[in-house]
C-alpha cells in the first residue's frame, strides 16, 4: 500500500505553526490536542501518534504472551516501532502530512 499525503486538508500556516508541537505527537500522541487543539495538521499526527500508540502496546503484550518466539520477536518489533516513529517524525518536521505504514488509515482522532 502507498503512503497517502492530503496537502490540500492543511494550510501552510497552519502546518509552519504548528509542525514541532505535531511532531512531539509520536512522543506524547495527546500533546497536540492541548497545545494546537483547532489545528487539522496537529490532529492528524495527534490521530498517527495514537494509533502507533495502540499498536505498540497491543503488539508488545501479544508478543509477550508467546512463549520463546515471541520472545525472540519483541526485540524487532519494538525496534519496527522505533523506525516507524522516528519516520512519522521527520515526515511532520518537514511539513508533510504522509500516514504511517500499514496502520496509518485509520482514523481515532477525527479532523473536523
Amino acid at each position: 500500500m502507498d503512503q497517502q499525503e492530503n496537502p490540500t486538508q492543511f494550510t501552510a500556516e497552519d502546518i509552519e505553526k504548528n509542525k514541532v508541537i505535531s511532531a512531539l505527537a509520536y512522543i506524547i500522541f495527546f500533546l497536540p490536542l492541548i497545545v494546537c487543539s483547532d489545528s487539522p495538521f496537529g490532529k492528524f499526527h495527534a490521530n498517527q501518534g495514537l494509533l502507533l500508540l495502540i499498536m505498540g502496546v497491543a503488539g508488545s503484550v501479544i508478543l509477550s504472551f508467546i512463549p520463546v518466539l515471541g520472545w525472540l520477536l519483541l526485540p524487532l518489533f519494538s525496534l519496527a516501532i522505533l523506525i516507524i516513529a522516528i519516520l512519522g517524525l521527520i515526515h511532520t518536521l518537514n511539513g508533510k502530512a504522509k500516514e504511517l505504514p500499514v496502520i496509518g488509515k485509520y482514523r481515532i482522532i477525527k479532523n473536523e
